[in-house]
């Protein structure tokens, strides 16, 4: 019996990752295409029955953690002045890595999600700050993976890809702030200046928290990688 309990675990596992080679590529299109009709549709699927939630799409959490780690992957095969291996060395592997990197990316989300509560003078719980989490973790996959393909092509040996690095960081922004900008438009019911003042008053705090808690990490990372040595 549990080893019959076994295998239909490993046949739930398999379909289930078998199953992102569909649902990823959708869900990064229409996130892409048609931002905030994915995070209305975040909001509305957190209603729904545990398992009748994301039928046709990834989790947002999920989404952004494979997106992350496609982003790493991407990162190690290009070339680069730094060695691509050595945050992950500093870390103890690479999982660790990418867990820091969901740590420093679901900060934008969690800031914005922050954000739009505080606008509304809604309590923050668990339950209040999960529905426009999830949301923002919809646009803060795309958003994360071009911001890293930029500074990746930035970091190419004899600046081969400076320029395409620099348009990629200009797009990604430009984009998220734009899917933002219209976010608190339609959630808070305001106008397009103060959406912009308050997407840009949280995309900064945002930034600075990600590259303080980045720099805690790899400061850590490397006392810890001494004191082995």
């Amino acid at each position: 019996m549990d080893f019959m309990k076994l295998l239909k675990s490993l046949e739930e596992l398999l379909y289930e990752l078998v199953s992102w080679l569909v649902f990823y590529p959708v869900t990064m299109w229409r996130s892409v295409i048609r931002p905030l009709s994915m995070m209305r549709y975040a909001d509305i699927e957190l209603f729904d029955k545990p398992e009748d939630q994301y039928e046709d799409t990834l989790s947002p959490p999920l989404f952004l953690l494979i997106t992350l780690l496609l982003s790493q992957g991407l990162s190690n095969a290009l070339p680069s002045v730094y060695d691509p291996t050595e945050a992950a060395r500093e870390l103890g592997s690479g999982s660790n890595l990418l867990i820091a990197r969901g740590v420093i990316f679901g900060i934008y989300p969690l800031c914005m999600a922050v954000t739009l509560l505080r606008s509304k003078s809604v309590r923050i719980t668990r339950n209040s700050l999960r529905p426009p989490f999830f949301s923002q973790c919809y646009v803060a996959a795309p958003f994360a993976f071009l911001l890293v393909l930029g500074f990746d092509l930035v970091s190419m040996p004899q600046d081969q890809g400076v320029l395409a690095g620099l348009v990629a960081i200009a797009v990604a922004t430009l984009w998220y702030a734009q899917a933002q900008i219209r976010w608190f438009m339609h959630d808070l019911g305001i106008g397009a200046p103060r959406a912009t003042g308050i997407f840009l008053a949280a995309f900064l705090f945002a930034t600075l928290a990600a590259f303080l808690v980045a720099l805690l990490i790899t400061l850590d990372a490397k006392s810890i990688a001494t004191g082995a040595s």
